[in-house]
Parts: structure tokens; C-alpha cells; sequence
């Protein structure tokens, strides 16, 4: 790339990050109440998101081959034991995805 064009990606780079952390603020103002559809959407995109995860992981699992999805399986157990223990997704996420390296790693 040249000066110009790294300038150039750079600003449109800056631009972007801008536009994505000010508009929010920009359409909805703290002195506004929060349309209902938003609230919706925060309602909802959660759960969806962790759908979305799940078919996104277990789409290339073969239940006939190898390891027959037994790391997913437990790791999928441990997600569920874990999120019901402290209702905190993210922690869920991470802990899953740590059981299921580990399997894959060390006993699988």
C-alpha cells in the first residue's frame, strides 16, 4: 500500500469506530426513553446470539466418526451446569469453551 492509501484506511478505520460508539448516543439521548423496540431487541438478542452459537458449533459434529461428539456433549452438559449455577453468560461461554479445549487436548 501506499502513504496515501494506508492514510486513507486508517482514517476510514477511525471513521467507523467513531460512527459505532457516537450513534448510539446520537439516536437515543439520555433524555429520551428508550424506544420499545430496543428494549426488545436487548431482550431478546441474547438468547438468539447463544442459539446462534450453538448450531454455529455443532454444525460440523460427526456422531459416526472419531470421538462421536463426546467433547461437545460434555462440554455442552458443563455449559448448561455452569450457566444455571451463576446465570452469568459469559462466563458460560468461556468456561465451555475451555472444557471443550481441554477434552480435545488432553483427553480426546
Amino acid at each position: 500500500m501506499t502513504l496515501t492509501e494506508q492514510m486513507i484506511t486508517i482514517f476510514m478505520v477511525v471513521l467507523g469506530t467513531m460512527l459505532t460508539r457516537f450513534l448510539p448516543f446520537l439516536l437515543f439521548p439520555a433524555d429520551k426513553p428508550t424506544p420499545k423496540y430496543v428494549q426488545y431487541l436487548g431482550n431478546v438478542l441474547p438468547a438468539a446470539v447463544f442459539g446462534l452459537l450453538i448450531v454455529y458449533c455443532l454444525k460440523n459434529v460427526s456422531l459416526f466418526s472419531g470421538s462421536r461428539g463426546l467433547p461437545e456433549l460434555i462440554s455442552i452438559a458443563f455449559v448448561v451446569g455452569l450457566h444455571y449455577w451463576k446465570r452469568q453468560m459469559l462466563l458460560s461461554i468461556a468456561g465451555g469453551t475451555i472444557c471443550y479445549m481441554l477434552l480435545v487436548q488432553f483427553v480426546f
